[in-house]
Parts: C-alpha cells; structure tokens; sequence
C-alpha cells in the first residue's frame, strides 16, 4: 500500500473537515426535531444524515493526526466529499423533499463548505507529494 507523508497543511484540512462533520453531525442527529419544521426535510432524514457524519468525524480526525497515511485513505476522503455535493445538488432538483427557502440555503451552504473542504484537502494532497519528491531528491 502506497503511504504519503501527510502535509501540515493536508492534515490541517483533515482536522477541519472533521471538526465541521462533528459539528454539522451533532446539529442534524440532536436538533432534527426542531430543524426539521424550518427546513422542510423530515425528522428521520435529519437525523440520519447527522449519524452518518459523527463516524466519519472520527475518521477524519485519526487521519488529521497521522504523520503518514495512505494515499488511498485521503482519495477516498476527497470522493466521498464530492458524492456528498453531488447528492446535496440531487436532494434540491430531484423533488424527494420540498425543502423551505432555509432548508435550501443550509443545502446549498453545507454543500458549498464540503466543496472548499474538499479543494482545501486536494491541495494539501499536492503539497503532500510534492514535500516527499523534495525530501526524497534531497537525499540523493
């Protein structure tokens, strides 16, 4: 398995995409109830969507604290943000919900975040591989 020395700047955006999973987790799980009237998607939807999160808070946040990391781990971080865009555009244009203007706005700015996450999370790939081209150049 092919192993990167993971970036300060890969594992800062790691860090951050946990914390805003952990945050966004316990927001959807613990207040669906109440958010569910003011953004027009059902409880159980909330809810759910917020359980999914809190696991993958944990795992990004054990990746943000590796030194070193597969580089299939932080791939499959990057897919699965971009899957989460794309199925927060789908839940807006597929008719599933009737979301209210709120609800569509909180879609369309979590989406939004995820995406800079995500950009934030390519770059700190770049920077991973390119730090381990200098460090490996400069040993010869």
């Amino acid at each position: 398995m092919a192993f990167i020395q993971s970036s300060r700047f890969l594992r800062n955006a790691l860090a951050l995409d946990a914390a805003a999973c952990a945050g966004t987790g316990l927001l959807l799980s613990l207040g669906a109830g109440a958010l569910s009237g003011l953004l027009g998607f059902p409880v159980e939807f909330l809810r759910g969507a917020g359980l999914v999160l809190l696991p993958c808070a944990a795992a990004l946040a054990f990746f943000a604290s590796r030194a070193r990391l597969p580089r299939l781990a932080v791939y499959a971080v990057i897919g699965v943000n971009i899957l989460w865009v794309a199925d927060s555009v789908l839940i807006l244009v597929a008719g599933w919900f009737a979301p209210t203007t709120l609800g569509i706005a909180f879609v369309l700015a979590q989406a939004a975040a995820v995406a800079v996450v995500t950009e934030l999370e390519v770059i700190g790939l770049k920077k991973s591989v390119t730090e381990a081209a200098g460090a490996e150049a400069a040993l010869h």
